[in-house]
């Protein structure tokens, strides 16, 4: 029978900057998801790695194994992204966290006259806050990868004499208000 993987004693500043990374909003979801495998088996010590892995969300058990041997052996460095092939990053970690952080609050409460961010008032905002262009393609890549979505939004009453020129008489008279 193989041996089984242990999550080995961590300190008070390492299970405090685990939980403060599981429950992180301005960390990338992937470094997050990592911490959530490590923070799993620190609520839990019963818990299996594999089964850590799957309430983290992975899908196959060699990852919660897989990131638990690698945060034995390096620490909560070792949750990071390792370096890869290819062209470097133009912009930091951090200029992303920025742009995440910024997406994520509301345009109203930082002194804006909307309610939604769309793509050009987003880009606009991080522009005139941080001095920072970034391209469409690049805050799409980035909203995606943390899982964000963008809502399409739809007017139903606004030009709708553009879209049907019988509109007011196919809805019919108004119910009065008492």
């Amino acid at each position: 029978m193989p041996k089984r993987i242990r999550l080995r004693e961590l300190s008070k500043e390492e299970r405090k900057e685990i939980a403060r990374l599981s429950r992180a909003r301005n960390r990338p979801a992937c470094q997050v998801k990592r911490a959530s495998v490590i923070q799993a088996m620190v609520e839990d010590p019963t818990l299996a790695p594999s089964q850590a892995g799957r309430l983290a969300g992975y899908t196959t058990d060699s990852s919660g194994i897989g990131w638990v041997k690698r945060f034995n052996a390096e620490g909560i460095a070792g949750l990071k992204d390792r370096g890869r092939p290819g062209k470097p990053r133009i912009h930091s970690e951090e200029v992303r966290s920025q742009l995440i952080s910024l997406a994520l609050e509301k345009p109203r409460s930082l002194g804006y006259p909307h309610e939604l961010w769309t793509l050009e008032r987003l880009q606009t905002a991080f522009r005139e806050r941080h001095g920072i262009h970034l391209s469409d393609s690049t805050i799409w890549t980035w909203l995606d990868e943390e899982g964000l979505k963008w809502k399409r939004q739809q007017s139903w009453f606004h030009d709708v004499e553009k879209h049907d020129p019988e509109f007011a008489e196919k809805r019919g008279p108004s119910s009065d208000v008492i």
